[in-house]
């Protein structure tokens, strides 16, 4: 191969949002990620019933409401929304509990490390969870 990089234009490679398309257990934390259906993925991720994103968020990040706008768009599928906030429990955004209350989703903040067991364990329920995991 040439040093051209296969002649590829730059216009032509398109870097997309973190995306799995689905519902997964997460399988492993930790390392500034996770690993799910079969994959790795470094940073925080938002689980909702149309998929697993990455999440643009770390421990030193403080968190508002619109930050969880993929949540809110699907508020209505959810019954239970877990926010695992690193190493230690940080408070939820107020507005965002209001408006999960509100809609009659039950949410908690935990450590990350009990929101992905907690969210393993709703998940193998059938339970409609959804989850925001900062990395640690």
């Amino acid at each position: 191969m040439s040093d051209d990089k296969a002649n590829i234009p730059d216009a032509a490679l398109q870097m997309r949002e973190a995306h799995f398309p689905g519902r997964a257990p997460i399988d492993a934390y930790g390392n500034g990620g996770f690993r799910f259906a079969d994959m790795s993925h470094v940073g925080s991720l938002i689980c909702l019933p149309s998929g697993i994103y990455g999440w643009n968020v770390d421990e030193s990040t403080e968190l508002s409401v619109d930050m969880f706008s993929k949540v809110l768009e699907e508020v209505a599928e959810l019954e239970v929304f877990l926010l695992g906030t690193g190493q230690d429990i940080r408070m939820m955004p107020k507005e965002l509990k209001e408006a999960l209350r509100s809609n009659q989703v039950s949410s908690d903040p935990m450590s990350t490390g009990a929101a992905v067991r907690t969210y393993n364990v709703l998940l193998a329920e059938s339970r409609a969870v959804g989850a925001a995991f900062i990395a640690v």
